[in-house]
């Protein structure tokens, strides 16, 4: 459980923000500049807040009421980096051995062994960090804080610096560790796809305030946006679960209460339940069930709310038989010439070839039993 409210003041910023959260897995998710990082240094101990209270686990790390405040090395906060940090002069050995020596109490976070072998960095051992990719990189400075017993860890845009290949690269090794170590988790980032594969909860920060507070697939969907071209980052969540697979056609089947969705190639286990992330803008609208098209994902839907602001570019927000949000982006022209208003009930169509094994992530806390936890080959 984690309480948070604080006041902190600076030149042309401040942050005034109260939220509680007991979700394992929690992201602090808005554009730079929205308070996101100040937040991270306030429970670490690496900023004091002008005026606040700060418990975690029922431990109170700060009350200004109170005269209450505990140093940032007594905190048992592991603390992830958008650059890994390493010691250049120490091999990955003798990094992470750094954090276990670190530490003097058990890890619930695992051994030395059992971390190298989740984060598949056995080989890199005896390597520099000089001589490391910035994936490598990442993955050995999270196996440090991991070693060093953290009773919470937090991650500050760990994969802002790497590029698309290195993301998709990390992301399974954060999924894994999440579920593995259930150690509770408070990640920072503005990138959607992220924060969809990885938490529980979401709290949204626009100018050091909370805008909204609840789970991805809730508060990525609704959250407000200051114009309509912002919609082509709008990633909305579905939560699905594996109905089957088409061997013929390499397609695996995913179960929503609005439809069956269709996605190249095979995908987890039937029953698992997963994540998925659609784009707005492969969402397109039929107002009523079409035939003879290619695309084969039709999800029965209810016109929601409908915003433009006098461009050419509209965003539909969908209501899914069933539960959940889809958005889409379609031009003012479209919405006009259907007729689309408040209310109609719709087909929402998806394409096939937009979505992908990228797309998709295990829902958290919802592996599968019997499931191998282990991570993909290094």
């Amino acid at each position: 459980m984690i309480e948070f409210q604080a006041r902190l003041s600076r030149p042309g910023f401040t942050l005034d923000l109260a939220f509680e959260t007991r979700q394992r897995a929690v992201a602090l998710f808005g554009r730079s500049g929205a308070g996101k990082s100040t937040v991270l240094g306030l429970i670490a101990g690496l900023l004091a807040p002008d005026s606040g209270r700060i418990v975690v686990d029922g431990q109170v790390f700060v009350d200004t009421q109170a005269g209450r405040w505990v140093a940032a090395h007594r905190r048992q906060v592991g603390f992830v980096f958008q650059d890994a940090r390493l010691f250049p002069h120490l091999s990955v050995q003798g990094n992470l051995r750094f954090g276990s020596r670190a530490r003097g109490r058990p890890a619930a976070s695992g051994t030395f062994d059992e971390v190298v072998e989740l984060l598949g960095i056995a080989p890199l051992l005896d390597r520099r960090p000089a001589t490391l990719s910035g994936g490598e990189r990442q993955r050995v400075a999270i196996g440090r804080a991991l070693l060093s017993a953290p009773r919470l860890l937090l991650m500050d845009e760990p994969l802002a610096s790497l590029d698309y290949e290195r993301k998709l690269e990390i992301l399974p090794y954060l999924a894994t560790l999440r579920d593995h170590f259930r150690l509770p988790l408070v990640y920072v980032s503005h990138a959607v796809e992220e924060v969809a594969r990885l938490v529980d909860e979401v709290v949204v920060l626009d100018r050091g305030r909370a805008i909204a507070v609840g789970s991805p697939a809730e508060v990525l969907a609704t959250s407000p946006r200051r114009s309509v071209s912002e919609a082509f980052e709008a990633v909305s969540i579905l939560d699905v679960r594996v109905a089957g697979f088409d061997e013929h056609y390499g397609m695996t089947d995913f179960s929503h209460p609005s439809g069956r969705i269709a996605v190249p190639g095979r995908i987890g286990r039937i029953g698992d339940n997963h994540r998925l992330l659609v784009r707005a803008i492969d969402v397109a609208i039929a107002v009523s069930r079409p035939r003879d098209v290619s695309v084969r994902t039709l999800l029965a839907s209810e016109i929601l709310g409908i915003q433009g602001d006098g461009g050419a570019l509209v965003r539909v927000a969908l209501g899914l038989r069933g539960g959940g949000r889809l958005l889409a982006l379609v031009t003012r022209r479209s919405v006009d010439e259907l007729g689309l208003d408040v209310g109609d009930e719709v087909f929402a169509m998806i394409k096939a070839t937009s979505l992908d094994e990228r797309a998709i992530s295990l829902a958290p806390g919802r592996m599968a039993p019997g499931r191998n936890r282990s991570l993909p080959p290094n």
